[in-house]
């Protein structure tokens, strides 16, 4: 019989193969962003990564747990006192010569597709072509639905040495929801 230590060991142990050298599961703040990138900071500098490869790496696991905290449709929150979590995952790790940054959260349906949209549109564009893009994006005023500029995808892939990977899986018979999620090689 297993015990749950074993079970945990065994987690432990393949997200160590995975290369994983961060990882994070649960629900997120403004608060926690700031905890979570100070550790990863930390560790990158503890490992002796490059000081650009770090500021990138740091860079996009911003981006993307911004996104976590503004866009998941996995939350919590309170009145009183004023609290509000989103739930998420965020991932960094090492394959052997790149890092690579992987978040995922639960979206509602109406947001699934247009960021599978506005994801195949980056992975369209040239490094010349993101520079351009994001320059354009700065000038218009932010999207109706945004809680940004509209611009955290475009960092994410203008800092990524290949187009952004992602992934969506429908939850449930109605599919109403799916979890999002979006993987940037550094």
């Amino acid at each position: 019989m297993t015990t749950w230590a074993e079970t945990y060991n065994d987690y432990r142990r393949w997200l160590n193969g995975q290369g994983i050298i961060f990882s994070f599961t649960g629900y997120l703040s403004e608060d926690m962003l700031t905890t979570l990138g100070s550790a990863l900071k930390k560790r990158m500098a503890l490992s002796e990564t490059d000081a650009n490869v770090a500021k990138r790496v740091f860079s996009v696991f911003v981006e993307q747990v911004q996104n976590i905290i503004r866009y998941s449709a996995d939350r919590l929150a309170s009145a009183e006192p004023p609290v509000e979590l989103s739930g998420g995952m965020v991932t960094v790790g090492f394959d052997g010569h790149r890092f690579f940054v992987v978040c995922g959260n639960v979206v509602d349906a109406a947001r699934a597709e247009p960021l599978r949209e506005r994801l195949i549109h980056l992975a369209s564009l040239d490094k010349e072509q993101l520079k351009a893009y994001y320059r354009e994006k700065l000038r218009e005023p932010a999207e109706a639905d945004s809680q940004g500029a509209s611009i955290g995808l475009i960092e994410i892939a203008r800092r990524s040495s290949e187009p952004i990977e992602y992934d969506i899986v429908w939850l449930g018979t109605a599919r109403n929801r799916a979890f999002f999620c979006i993987k940037a090689f550094i």
